[in-house]
């Protein structure tokens, strides 16, 4: 393996472990942030979203997402600390974060109409949580 796409998957892992080790810690207190993977199959992500909830009970306050246009986000050093950046600036206590991708990265009413994205057509038909078809 060449060196040089060795070293990112380093620093990926280093940023993800702690975004996974504060996930495993469970519920510390409010704010929560949470971390969702969302791309065109089950084994590709090209966005994550991570919310901020301030209380119990309360709705999502802050939501700031990352995209990539190729390969997968969770291999992006930049985007981790930068998703690290952003939960510390909101005095984050606790994180749950997706085990895998959630579905497709294109949002309904935002990107397109209708119940299925014309763009992800591995999501027609299927459950966002589990990748199961429903049809």
């Amino acid at each position: 393996m060449i060196h040089g796409l060795r070293e990112p998957s380093m620093v990926e892992d280093r940023f993800l472990k702690r975004l996974r080790k504060k996930a495993r810690k469970g519920l510390r207190g409010w704010p929560i942030a949470t971390v969702a993977f969302y791309g065109p199959n089950l084994s590709q992500a090209t966005k994550v979203a991570v919310g901020i909830v301030p209380s119990e009970n309360a709705a999502v306050e802050e939501l700031r997402d990352w995209k990539v246009d190729r390969g997968d986000i969770r291999s992006d050093p930049d985007i981790a600390r930068e998703m690290l950046e952003f939960i510390a600036e909101h005095q984050v206590r606790s994180v749950a974060i997706t085990d895998g991708i959630i579905g497709c990265p294109h949002q309904e009413g935002v990107d397109y109409n209708g119940e299925w994205c014309p763009v992800c057509e591995f999501w027609h038909g299927r459950d966002r949580f589990t990748g199961q078809r429903v049809h």
